[in-house]
């Protein structure tokens, strides 16, 4: 028996991107109903798909496995109070579909005796008689046992482990696994939701639940009026999905407009050498005052120093909005940069304080279905990083490459996390090149483009020093790429003190 469900759903049993779901459908292969996909349909297309290659079934392993702990078992699994309940819904609507399977049958045995009668009180026995074998055939047909298909029953395992949600008037998705808040999961899959203190004081979080049920997770001091609750008002950041399914009416950020600059004092967790000249700086923002930004986005960061005046710096971070308490930052060595000249000093220290002002920037990502190029000089690879790591949050392209560019001996100073992704994402490649002149090795990278991805429609993310981002960007246009489809970022040599 055929089942319908969502691209994401259906993404999720089978194991690839929405992406490639998606430009199945656009090439044709896959044929929507309503916006959903059959599993007739999938099964056609994967039928070699089995449980254990899903992920299905070694979540349900692990959860049996004691020597994970508490913190595994969190991860996978919501708490009982959201489990019962999103098994009481299944049980419910497999009860529903009893009750109306039992009335159904009750009809028609009716029916036929009603036609017995009618046969006694000597109506037209050949009429009655074939009327009474259609009835035989078809209620043996309706009452047969037939077994589900396997993506059918791995979808009601999907639902009790995770909810699905839905968001209108966007019609985006997400799922909320494990402990999550709706904000946290939302936040994870890439949505550029709405919100401040991510604690329940300011309400900026505020949404609409339109289907599905809520439960709270944590306590929250924002009132909520009785009118706003009589209509399904809720917080984002204290309530998660009860129900295996639940939509929610809510405002997103369009782009860099929608964000609110913010000023916000942060405390250095760790400052860790990546290669000769290159340092990470890892700076942890309050629980109640958590940064916001787009990914690809820069901040200011200021330092105090020991005469009161402050060092300001602007540089891209190069972590992922989905983690807005822990921002990371690639800071190269550079005389004329004041905040850098303290950090390789070694006056920024674990524990100290950071001034975070912004966000800055229109580096993000176009709402394209279009596969995407990554290209990165050197420090470039910050908002790269933070771009590469938001589109496999959303799970939407076909297909990401990354080009990096290197002019330093020390190369590549995060080898081993392109080399990460490679391996781990069938939709990932990458390609590492070394020149010690960056418009030559804007050449290069063209040309390397050129041998992989000029047959196919892309759009072009560029960062790094104004030499190398230049002489791409003109490689680009000039083999026809349209100048719509190419979005670059500029890293600025610093200048001198700012105090």
């Amino acid at each position: 028996m055929t089942h319908l469900m969502t691209l994401w759903r259906a993404a999720q049993l089978v194991g690839v991107s929405r992406g490639v779901l998606q430009q199945q459908v656009r090439d044709g292969a896959l044929l929507l109903n309503d916006g959903l996909i059959s599993t007739d349909q999938l099964l056609q297309l994967y039928p070699s798909v089995k449980l254990e290659e899903s992920g299905m079934l070694e979540r349900v392993k692990l959860i049996k496995d004691e020597a994970f702990g508490r913190r595994v078992r969190e991860r996978l699994l919501p708490s009982q109070e959201v489990l019962a309940q999103r098994l009481f819904d299944q049980t419910q609507e497999l009860a529903d579909v009893r009750r109306h399977l039992q009335r159904y049958h009750a009809l028609v045995v009716d029916l036929r005796a009603r036609i017995k009668e009618l046969l006694d009180a000597g109506a037209s026995p050949v009429q009655i008689k074939a009327l009474e074998s259609f009835l035989e055939q078809g209620l043996a047909q309706a009452l047969a046992t037939e077994q589900a298909d396997l993506l059918s029953v791995m979808d009601d395992m999907l639902k009790v482990m995770t909810a699905q949600v839905t968001v209108r008037p966007s019609g985006n998705e997400f799922c909320v696994e494990g402990h999550d808040t709706l904000l946290q999961a939302g936040l994870r899959a890439g949505l550029k939701l709405n919100y401040g203190c991510g604690n329940g004081t300011c309400g900026m979080c505020k949404v609409r639940v339109i289907s599905g049920q809520v439960v709270r997770t944590q306590s929250y001091d924002y009132p909520l009026s009785e009118a706003e609750k009589s209509q399904g008002y809720t917080l984002l950041c204290a309530h998660t999905a009860a129900s295996s399914e639940l939509t929610l009416e809510l405002l997103e950020a369009s782009g860099p407009k929608d964000i609110p600059q913010q000023q916000i004092v942060a405390t250095v967790r760790a400052v860790t050498v990546l290669a000769d000249g290159v340092q990470r700086l890892h700076l942890q923002t309050p629980r109640s005052h958590r940064l916001r930004f787009l990914a690809g986005q820069s901040v200011t960061l200021g330092y105090r120093r020991a005469d009161g005046n402050e060092a300001h710096s602007l540089y891209p971070v190069a972590s992922c909005p989905c983690d807005d308490r822990n921002l990371h930052f690639y800071i190269e060595n550079h005389s004329k940069d004041p905040f850098a000249k303290h950090l390789f000093s070694g006056d920024i220290k674990a524990g100290d304080a950071v001034t975070v002002w912004g966000p800055s920037g229109n580096f993000v990502l176009l709402d394209s279905p279009r596969p995407l190029v990554f290209a990165a000089c050197d420090t470039g690879f910050a908002p790269i990083k933070s771009l590469i790591e938001h589109a496999l949050a959303l799970d939407s392209a076909p297909s990401i490459s990354l080009f990096w560019l290197s002019t330093q001996p020390s190369g590549h100073f995060l080898e081993n996390q392109c080399r990460a992704w490679g391996e781990a994402l069938d939709q990932f490649e990458y390609e590492l090149i070394s020149d010690t002149d960056q418009g030559s090795g804007a050449l290069l990278m063209a040309q390397a483009m050129r041998a992989d991805l000029f047959d196919i429609e892309c759009d072009f993310y560029l960062a790094g020093p104004e030499k190398f981002v230049q002489a791409l960007e003109s490689q680009l246009l000039a083999a026809g790429v349209p100048n719509q489809q190419i979005v670059s970022t500029v890293l600025l040599e610093p200048v001198g003190e700012l105090v």
